[in-house]
């Protein structure tokens, strides 16, 4: 034995000894010694931290990273030699029967260690641990393979007919032919082996594709960033790592790149060791033009959200437009969030006579968000089943653009242009927030159905162009509420299940082709001028404060959680019918909620004030309004901006007309709210 290789050994052990890893070794030799079953491939997880390693000894460190497979000899040959030492397992005989795997808790944070498919010459061939980050766009379900089997001599004079000389297990890379080939021979007689099947291990296999986090670019209506080239990726999880992950998640993978043959085609896949789910962190503060601007209209509640509509988007349209439907698209954004247990989603539904700025402005907006996703017509909005394409046969998960934007947006473009069991898909996740898929046994080699519920964490977006639509044959209806439209070309619960509905009418204060026309000509002539200071917020700063403000953790006050039970209560009551009941859902509830908290992460606050409500009681009351008609608590067609903005003067008028709709809410829950007290400015 050569002296540098004992040196190894021995330092291996005292690692095993500090991490702790010699003890869960230990006890790990006595589960199977204990156990009734007779094995033939015992495998051990040893958990390595890299840095510790590296400290201990920089040779067997860099085995470790760089050379894993030799630095797996050296832990199996010493955890062989301490099983013998030690009597630890009685059925052990050989050390091939020993299956080690070392897992790695981390990488140095290096660009070397950094795998990325955009970047060519790859070097694939080096079987090395690299990390990866991407967004898992298609699953496959668990299947088995095999882990670890027995092999004899099929000549029973030959002494090597029995025990535990011929042990296959699993490497990286592996196919399951090239693990139970049927062209071994004994090497002592040159007689075929054959598997003593009955010691055959199996385990649990999955396989998920990954894309780049920036792949999402390409699925973006509107992007200034370069061209680039992706490709998504394979990824193999293999036993304990099977089901870690979750179609749309975005998840760090430590593994081994190995390159993979399917029929014609050679496949870079990657062997999973280690998955994590990658910490987000957001900028910690917002740009000084922002701050600025919160000096500016610190002695207002709605000034600082109102000049963040007006000015919104100015790249793609001229401020002072659509500040209606900005700031519903900014509270949208504003409240989407990476968490699993997201429950707040802002949907907007808008009617537009103008569907070309309407979906420049909502393209613009979803690139300001990580996962905002621009649904193409060619493909499906939500999850479907296709077959595995990596031999398995197995049925494949697709997440498609709702599971691809999960914790953002998926603008899904133009309503009427979506099949009729696409809508009703469409209107099952709106109100339950999942999506059920079925997968046929029969056609996918399972010997049962199964049944695949996934959770649908993303805020959609929609629109109604009113002239194409209204163009088609429907029933006209006869009578109409006031302020309500007529929506009989979609149906009616879809409409519902929508948060907000908004009609873009910027007819009360002037023809929007004018500004726009204005607009075009001045970007022509001088692209890259400021025409007021209330312009010079860039894409890039709108970005940064809404991933600032998104992170914002905020919480209901109580006199705003009572403000919003009062309304929603008077609301069902002013809107009850003798026979039906209440045409108000219960989800309004979570709606009003929802818009609330998103004017406050919106205004940069941590607690929920009943200035917030109000804003999120106008938009909801203008939403109902449109679909049910006017009320008692009646409100105009543009209830949050009603005046043009043209001078600080517009916006203390605004102020005026708020602190008079407030009152005019009180009132409303004093007269048809519940008995219940409702706080006011006194106290």
């Amino acid at each position: 034995m050569r002296p540098n290789l004992l040196k190894l050994k021995e330092t291996a052990l005292v690692y095993l000894d500090r991490s702790g890893g010699l003890q869960k070794f230990l006890d790990d030799c006595k589960l199977y010694n204990d156990s009734k079953q007779s094995c033939a491939v015992f495998r051990f997880l040893i958990l390595i931290n890299p840095s510790d390693i590296v400290e201990l000894d920089a040779v067997l460190g860099n085995y470790v990273m760089h050379e894993p497979v030799k630095a797996t000899r050296i832990f199996k040959s010493v955890c062989f030699t301490a099983v013998q030492t030690l009597s630890l397992i009685q059925q052990l005989q050989t050390e091939d029967q020993i299956n080690i795997v070392l897992k790695l808790t981390h990488l140095p944070s290096l660009p070397s260690y950094v795998l990325s498919l955009c970047k060519f010459p790859f070097d694939y061939t080096t079987q090395r641990f690299y990390i990866l980050e991407g967004i898992v766009v298609a699953m496959t379900t668990v299947t088995k393979y095999t882990q670890g089997a027995r092999f004899v001599c099929s000549d029973d004079a030959c002494q090597l007919s029995e025990g535990f000389q011929y042990i296959r297990v699993h490497t990286p890379g592996a196919t399951e032919s090239a693990t139970l080939r049927n062209d071994f021979v004994c090497s002592l007689c040159t007689s075929p082996l054959r598997e003593d099947m009955k010691y055959r291990v199996l385990g649990d296999k999955q396989v998920a594709e990954l894309i780049d986090s920036k792949a999402t670019t390409a699925f973006q209506g509107f992007s200034t960033s370069k061209i680039q080239r992706f490709q998504s990726f394979t990824v193999f999880l293999r036993d304990e790592l099977a089901n870690k992950m979750k179609i749309g998640n975005k998840y760090k993978v430590i593994g081994i790149p190995v390159c993979m043959q399917n029929s014609s085609q050679v496949a870079l896949c990657l062997e999973a060791n280690r998955v994590d789910c990658p910490t987000i962190t957001g900028p910690c503060c917002i740009s000084e033009k922002f701050k600025y601007l919160i000096s500016l209209t610190s002695n207002s509640y709605w000034k600082f959200t109102a000049v963040l509509a007006n000015t919104f988007a100015s790249q793609v349209v001229p401020a002072g437009i659509y500040n209606h439907l900005k700031l519903a698209i900014l509270l949208s954004l504003v409240q989407t969030t990476d968490r699993d247990d997201a429950t707040g989603y802002v949907d907007l539904l808008v009617m537009t006579n103008d569907s070309l700025i309407l979906e420049r402005l909502m393209n613009y907006s979803i690139c300001l968000v990580p996962r905002g996703i621009r649904h193409v017509s060619s493909s499906d909005v939500f999850p479907t089943i296709s077959k595995d394409k990596h031999g398995t046969g197995t049925a494949s998960i697709q997440a498609n653009s709702a599971l691809l934007a999960k914790g953002g947006i998926c603008f899904i473009g133009e309503l009427s242009s979506h099949k009729k069991d696409k809508l009703e898909q469409l209107q099952s996740v709106l109100e339950n927030r999942t999506t059920t898929i079925y997968i046929s046994g029969k056609k996918y080699g399972e010997e049962t159905d199964q049944q695949v519920t996934l959770p649908i964490n993303t805020s959609f977006w929609s629109f109604i162009d009113v002239d194409f639509s209204s163009s088609k044959k429907h029933i006209q209806r006869d009578t109409l509420l006031i302020g309500q439209m007529d929506l009989n070309f979609i149906s009616a619960n879809l409409v519902d299940a929508f948060g907000l509905l908004i009609h873009c009418n910027e007819a009360p204060f002037c023809n929007p082709v004018l500004p726009i026309t204005n607009f075009i000509f001045k970007k022509a002539l001088q692209p890259e001028a400021d025409y007021n200071m209330l312009q010079q917020f860039t894409t890039q700063d709108y970005e940064e404060f809404l991933a600032f403000s998104r992170n914002l953790h905020v919480e209901l006050s109580p006199e705003a959680e009572s403000l919003i039970h009062g309304y929603y209560l008077a609301s069902r009551r002013v809107r009850a019918f003798p026979i039906i009941g209440s045409n108000l859902s219960a989800t309004a509830l979570n709606i009003l909620i929802s818009l609330s908290e998103a004017h406050a992460k919106l205004s940069l606050r941590t607690k929920v004030l009943e200035e917030d409500v109000l804003i999120a009681v106008l938009l909801f009351e203008s939403s109902l309004t449109l679909k049910q008609g006017a009320s008692v608590f009646y409100v105009s067609p543009n209830p949050v901006f009603p005046f043009e903005f043209n001078s600080e003067d517009s916006l203390n008028q605004r102020d005026v007309y708020l602190k008079q709709c407030h009152l005019q809410l009180m009132q409303f829950i004093a007269t048809y709210g519940p008995a219940t007290h409702v706080f006011s400015n006194e106290d």
